[in-house]
């Protein structure tokens, strides 16, 4: 009788020892949530199950759903919160200042840029987002091409007395000039996180060299570009 009494102290003494899930104010919780999410897709990829998810956090995955009653709106979170959030207003207002040579202007961009995006989680999101066809790349692209490239255009032609885009409006060929420039920034990521191979340590003299080859480069592209939008070659 006393070995049974025993036995049950040392199982009762066990629960009390056993981790108890802590309960988090909704705000916290939620952003938990979302931080294990982004590097949960950011390593797995958008086939990654919520159930896993749910498992890694250690809670069940209908509480999950009570803060993002889909999978859907929790991939809407992470793009807000991976991509929105990081955007700086200020790039924009830098592209346009014109008391600075374009060279100065694109360098100090992308040098900033490239600080806010080359991490793990963005450049392995935006990969995994393109491959399974969930709307994040192309949104952000979209955000791009309107934010940054059209603007670094415009800039090109004002530095060359080149009309204005209301006067001449862009054509395909011409934005895929600046594509060129953002791709080959980009590229730099994902040799690092998706090839997972050597970049060059000192980015900043990377970066300074890429623009001043498109600034030298693009006028001599751009007039030929406009000539033949002119003579419908």
């Amino acid at each position: 009788m006393a070995d049974g009494r025993k036995t049950v102290q040392t199982e009762a003494k066990k629960d009390n020892d056993a981790p108890t899930r802590k309960r988090l104010p909704r705000g916290e919780r939620e952003q938990m949530i979302v931080q294990e999410a982004i590097r949960f897709f950011a390593e797995v990829g958008f086939e990654g199950q919520t159930r896993e998810l749910a498992r890694r956090l250690g809670i069940t995955q209908p509480l999950i759903f009570r803060y993002f009653p889909t999978k859907e709106d929790l991939i809407e979170r992470v793009y807000q919160e991976v991509y929105l959030s990081r955007w700086n207003p200020w790039w924009e207002e830098l592209l346009e200042d014109r008391s600075k040579p374009l060279t100065e202007r694109l360098a100090t961009f992308y040098k900033d840029y490239t600080k806010a995006i080359f991490t793990y989680e963005w450049v392995r999101i935006f990969v995994h987002s393109g491959l399974k066809g969930v709307n994040i790349n192309r949104r952000y692209l979209a955000l791009i091409r309107d934010r940054v490239l059209k603007r670094i255009m415009t800039e090109v032609r004002a530095e060359q007395n080149l009309p204005t885009p209301e006067e001449v409006p862009f054509s395909e060929r011409e934005i895929e000039l600046a594509w060129g420039l953002h791709g080959g920034v980009f590229y730099i990521a994902i040799r690092k996180w998706i090839y997972d191979f050597d970049i060059p340590e000192e980015i900043d003299g990377v970066l300074e060299a890429t623009v001043e080859s498109f600034v030298q480069g693009v006028p001599t592209v751009m007039r030929k570009l406009l000539q033949d939008d002119r003579t419908g070659d």
